[in-house]
């Protein structure tokens, strides 16, 4: 079963001299959602603390499909792509929360990191089996927006 989305609202402060949130709060809240998600596959702050493990992200694509205002309720459904030995790629679809379209996307390639050495580590087979469940949960074809990339055309 696909995680609950994260829900967060546009804040007064995200808002820049165009009248609409600035792209450093899109991320903001994209950080937020990936925070939802590894929590929903049991990866939380107490996860954390007991395995001295934790999550890098090493690369991220954000597209910015229309504009939310300040007060806009966001709606943010997050969806593993694929799970590899040490990575977790993880994919946000950021929505107006009432209106329902499109405002954002992001794509995060994850790393899972072993905090006494600062080094990637294998995923536990616990939380690789959790990962690999919330991948096979979905049956839909990957988002357009997934693996794209800045090029000259």
């Amino acid at each position: 079963m696909p995680a609950q989305p994260h829900q967060e609202t546009v804040k007064p402060d995200w808002v820049d001299y165009n009248g609409h949130m600035n792209v450093a709060y899109y991320v903001l809240a994209f950080d937020h959602a990936t925070d939802t998600f590894l929590d929903s596959v049991g990866m939380d702050a107490a996860w954390r603390e007991r395995t001295g493990n934790s999550v890098f992200v090493v690369e991220a694509h954000v597209t910015y499909d229309r504009e939310v205002h300040e007060g806009d309720p966001l709606t943010v459904h997050s969806r593993p792509l694929e799970v590899g030995t040490k990575t977790l790629r993880l994919f946000h679809r950021m929505e107006h929360g009432t209106e329902g379209f499109l405002a954002a996307t992001n794509e995060v390639m994850i790393l899972h990191v072993d905090m006494a050495t600062r080094r990637t580590a294998p995923w536990p087979d616990d939380v690789r089996s959790a990962l690999e469940s919330a991948v096979a949960a979905f049956d839909a074809p990957w988002p357009e927006q997934a693996g794209r990339a800045i090029g000259k055309r």
